[in-house]
């Protein structure tokens, strides 16, 4: 895969400090070195000491990933909401994992995505997860196609730059919810459980801001937006603030017989293309399960 830079800045730059600024990392550069990419300047294979002037013309040329051996392959097809050739974003169901596990090394949405690209025949079948989502979650996912899409939408990652909103069916002591609100607590792992999460002070801050779409007396539907990304964010906040989602056994939800899992659902993300800067904007409505349940509130 080739990418081209043209050099504007009027002063001189050594090459390694120019392709450091545009997200190429040391890793990076030593896979290019070592395993059959390439950089070249105005047409001219040149190593990273090379000082740059004005207009040169810098092409990085980077090896092909393969594929990653030890994910299994599961051909179930994907509902493929967009696809480029360095994006892939996914609609997941619920009850599919998002990758692997020791004692689940097969039936996840990495599974499904490599088994896409080898039916594709993509010359790079390593999997990049960039958004994750819990078992029972479904909604909106983003795999990045090669190595250096995974490190720029990282950094996005990182820099809070991805909005990232989810609709849930909360139950409990709905009177309280308000219309529009901030739940800032800290999460932290509950060592009584191999899974669950808590609130504690000496967790990691968390922030889940939320409105009131519908409610009535039993059930609410809300609009949620991450600010930080911690396991289980969602379902301990609400659990927190007595509205646990509904089917959500694990933090003390209602058991709804229409609903096999928790009612969450990412149905929007907005973030930047890492490589055109085009704003990009993706939503997916509510799965049958939930919008069938939604109806109920009048």
């Amino acid at each position: 895969m080739q990418f081209q830079y043209i050099y504007e800045k009027t002063a001189g730059q050594q090459l390694k400090y120019f392709l450091k600024e545009q997200g190429i990392s040391k890793g990076l550069l030593a896979k290019i070195k070592f395993q059959g990419g390439q950089i070249a300047v105005n047409g001219q294979i040149e190593n990273v000491l090379y000082q740059l002037k004005a207009q040169d013309v810098v092409q990085i040329t980077i090896p092909d990933e393969g594929e990653h051996e030890t994910v299994l392959l599961d051909e179930t097809p994907i509902d493929i909401v967009y696809e480029d050739a360095h994006l892939l974003v996914v609609n997941k169901p619920a009850n599919v994992a998002s990758i692997p596990a020791q004692y689940h090394p097969n039936g996840t949405m990495a599974n499904r995505v490599k088994a896409y690209y080898k039916q594709q025949n993509y010359a790079n079948q390593v999997i990049h997860v960039v958004t994750r989502l819990d078992r029972d979650t479904s909604g909106l996912m983003v795999f990045a196609k090669h190595g250096f899409a995974h490190a720029k939408l990282d950094v996005q990652l990182r820099n809070k730059q991805f909005v990232k909103r989810y609709q849930a069916l909360v139950t409990g002591e709905i009177a309280q919810l308000q219309n529009h609100a901030l739940i800032d607590l800290p999460i932290a792992r509950d060592y009584d459980s191999l899974l669950k999460r808590k609130i504690d002070d000496s967790g990691k801050q968390a922030k889940t801001e939320y409105w009131l779409e519908k409610q009535n007396q039993e059930l609410a539907l809300v609009d949620i937006q991450l600010h930080t990304g911690r396991t289980h964010q969602i379902r301990v906040h609400f659990a927190a603030i007595g509205c646990p989602l509904c089917g959500d056994e694990l933090y003390g939800g209602l058991v709804d017989e229409t609903l096999n899992r928790q009612a969450l659902h990412c149905y929007e993300l907005q973030f930047t293309h890492p490589f055109t800067q085009k704003a990009l904007h993706f939503t997916q409505a509510l799965p049958q399960d939930m919008a069938d349940l939604a109806q109920t509130i009048k």
